[in-house]
């Protein structure tokens, strides 16, 4: 796209420039000629005039009185009949010339042609150059405008990549450019929309899930005890009811899981020792800047599948907490646990209140006076990749990122995807 506006600009420029130039420079070229040729003549029309006061007056033209008119570097020529012509300077082979009549005669004067010529080429040099500058202008301006429209475009990708992702946080970046800020506009109400609506849908998931389960776990247990009866009809009856409803359980199961995986196919494995110290490397600076300071611990060789986006976001749901309500160091640290691996960001701040505690993940609920939306939405991101994410301590305060464990061999033969970028 920056190439594109870039050319655009720059091809319109350099047409506009030969357009206005080639003629200005072809106009000035023939005033200065037509200046030469003027003056020309008018050294010609004063050497016929004090030719024609001598003949009147029945003198022989004076050269000397006739080299008062001639321009530097010129020559006039005298023919009168019957005589020899009279001569004075020598302008070369190389003239450009204006006669005048006078009695029975002419006066020719001629001056070198070469003068004229380079005052050409000057003017010629000068249109160029301001042809040059033109475009040299039009560069600038063709960058400066390319760059402002490329890179909010592709912010605004970016911001809709994340989106995608499921990234439901809203981007206070504009632009400046009304299009590209109505886009900004929409994206962050499409964002608030996505996310209710995906928040909804997986409180409803687990609402009827949790539903089912207890009627399903209160039907097993009731046909558990029919099976017992003393009448073999009604045992067996209950019997066969008992396994339709196991298996109906163990379908519940698998669609649950099914759609865990689904929401987790773009997780991949990620080495943590090297992603992490990149994830939370803009943060350092930030705390840094208010006096604190930022230590991670992360062991060599801890894998993860996550998707890095959803992670870099969760994690930087918490440590913008940290930084906005905590005190003191914050602390990143990852270790390997039973089955999952466990990343931990923990401050000295005064924690969550107690009341709120328990209800610190859902939507609207803060302590702090902001819009509540944080911490519901790095939930929400960690849970798309199969995890979990757990108020651990409540003071000093620790949340805990709960990842599924990747295997060395996933990561060897997980081909690396490049992030799209518009053109």
């Amino acid at each position: 796209m920056r190439r594109r506006i870039l050319l655009a600009i720059l091809l319109a420029v350099a047409v506009t420039a030969c357009a206005l130039g080639v003629p200005l420079g072809y106009a000035a070229m023939q005033m200065v000629e037509i200046l030469s040729d003027s003056n020309l003549i008018s050294y010609a029309q004063k050497a016929a005039t004090s030719v024609d006061q001598d003949l009147d007056a029945n003198r022989k033209p004076n050269l000397t009185k006739l080299a008062s008119t001639d321009p530097v570097g010129g020559q006039i020529t005298l023919s009168l009949p019957n005589q020899a012509p009279l001569t004075y300077g020598d302008a070369g082979t190389d003239v450009i010339s204006e006669s005048e009549s006078v009695r029975n005669g002419t006066v020719r004067v001629s001056l070198p042609a070469g003068p004229i010529r380079r005052l050409q080429a000057e003017v010629a040099v000068f249109v160029v150059l301001l042809v040059v500058l033109s475009i040299s202008t039009g560069t600038v301006v063709a960058t400066v405008t390319a760059r402002r429209l490329t890179e909010p475009m592709r912010h605004v990708a970016d911001r809709a990549i994340r989106l995608g992702a499921g990234d439901f946080r809203a981007d206070s970046s504009r632009y400046g450019v009304a299009e590209l800020d109505l886009v900004a506009d929409s994206l962050d109400t499409s964002a608030a929309a996505l996310a209710l609506l995906v928040q909804r849908e997986r409180d409803l998931v687990g609402d009827v899930s949790h539903q089912l389960r207890s009627r399903l776990t209160a039907l097993q247990l009731r046909l558990e005890t029919l099976t017992l009866a003393s009448n073999v009809e009604t045992a067996e009856d209950a019997s066969a009811a008992l396994d339709q409803a196991e298996r109906l359980a163990q379908v519940l199961d698998e669609l649950l899981a099914a759609a865990s995986a689904a929401r987790a196919a773009e997780a991949q494995p990620i080495n943590l020792a090297v992603r992490l110290p990149m994830m939370v490397a803009e943060w350092r600076e930030l705390l840094r800047a208010k006096g604190r300071v930022l230590r991670l611990r992360v062991p060599e060789g801890l894998l993860a599948r996550a998707t890095p986006g959803r992670l870099r976001e969760a994690l930087g749901v918490l440590l913008d907490n940290s930084l906005k309500y905590g005190t003191g160091t914050v602390l990143v640290a990852a270790r390997r646990g039973d089955g999952m691996v466990l990343i931990e960001v923990s401050d000295a701040g005064p924690g969550v209140p107690d009341e709120l505690a328990a209800h610190v993940f859902e939507r609207g609920v803060s302590g702090g006076g902001s819009t509540g939306v944080g911490l519901a939405l790095a939930r929400a991101l960690v849970d798309a990749d199969g995890g979990r994410l757990e108020l651990a301590v409540l003071r000093p305060p620790t949340f805990a990122l709960f990842l599924p464990v990747a295997k060395a061999e996933d990561v060897l033969a997980t081909p690396w995807r490049t992030e799209p970028t518009p053109r």
